[in-house]
């Protein structure tokens, strides 16, 4: 394997691509579908700073689980040393001074808002790892922050741009309680105090259904205010719709094996989702 090619492999090149491209529906969201000639350059800063951030914090994930993987996945390119400790932590430092800069070369707003997610990321990768719920918190806060990212792009966090962020930081949290479900064996042996750790897989998919319900009751507010069109209502109903059948389904067996189907079946309904926060300002 080139170095090239294990330099991409680490900071996982699709999660960070679509963090990116959530910034960029942030900002269209925002400006429900208009595109300012002015911002185009800002565009491309935002999107460069949702990548490398992205990638700083995936790079950092594998440096702190560098003792774990080497276990449960020794061909990753830390344990398996096609990277070195060191390696790992000037491209991780590099990555984020990346990101930070462009995100200042936007405006100050910004670069505060990807200085807080760069913090939480970097916390949650060092010190709250282990600490459950607390931890699908953070990480859902820097998976929705893109959405409010991008409106500072615009000059403009709107009440429509936080509901779309309660949305994400909703439906992640469930995703990351049901991941907790999946992992609870090994998550037992390391410590960590997930949900399905303290109370159990049943009690665990429950919550995440209760979280579910949640953002799905806040999806129709932007089609009531008229900053969505009907494209995202088609969407977004799609999108509930598959998250209510695998919260069930999860509900009904909250095995390991049904987990880590359920798991992957939620990435898609989010991916629905996604289209839909685009789509919609289009239709708009």
């Amino acid at each position: 394997m080139s170095k090239l090619k294990v330099y991409l492999d680490i900071l996982r090149p699709i999660n960070s691509l679509m963090m990116g491209f959530a910034v960029i529906v942030g900002y269209f969201i925002a400006t429900q579908g208009h595109l300012n000639p002015l911002h185009y350059y800002k565009l491309v800063f935002g999107f460069l700073t949702g990548f490398f951030l992205t990638a700083s914090s995936m790079v950092l994930n594998d440096y702190f689980d560098r003792e774990i993987d080497a276990v449960n996945a020794p061909y990753r390119p830390i344990p398996s040393g096609l990277i070195s400790i060191k390696e790992a932590i000037i491209y991780a430092i590099l990555l984020s001074v990346a990101g930070l800069i462009f995100s200042l070369l936007i405006n100050q707003l910004c670069f505060l808002l990807a200085l807080s997610s760069f913090t939480v990321s970097s916390l949650y990768n060092a010190l709250f790892k282990r600490t459950g719920l607390l931890g699908n918190f953070m990480v859902s806060f820097c998976v929705a922050i893109p959405f409010i990212f991008g409106a500072a792009i615009a000059n403009g966090i709107s009440t429509v741009s936080l509901i779309f962020f309660l949305m994400v930081f909703l439906s992640n949290t469930s995703r990351e309680i049901i991941k907790g479900i999946a992992d609870v064996e090994g998550d037992r042996m390391r410590g960590v105090l997930t949900l399905a750790v303290k109370y159990g897989g049943k009690y665990a998919s429950k919550v995440a259904f209760l979280l579910f319900i949640l953002a799905i009751l806040l999806s129709p507010i932007p089609y009531i205010l008229g900053v969505m069109g009907y494209m995202y209502l088609i969407l977004v109903f799609i999108a509930d719709s598959g998250f209510i059948y695998s919260s069930i389904k999860l509900i009904g067996n909250p095995s390991k094996h049904m987990a880590l189907r359920i798991k992957k079946q939620i990435l898609l309904w989010m991916f629905i989702g996604l289209l839909a926060f685009l789509f919609g300002t289009i239709s708009a």
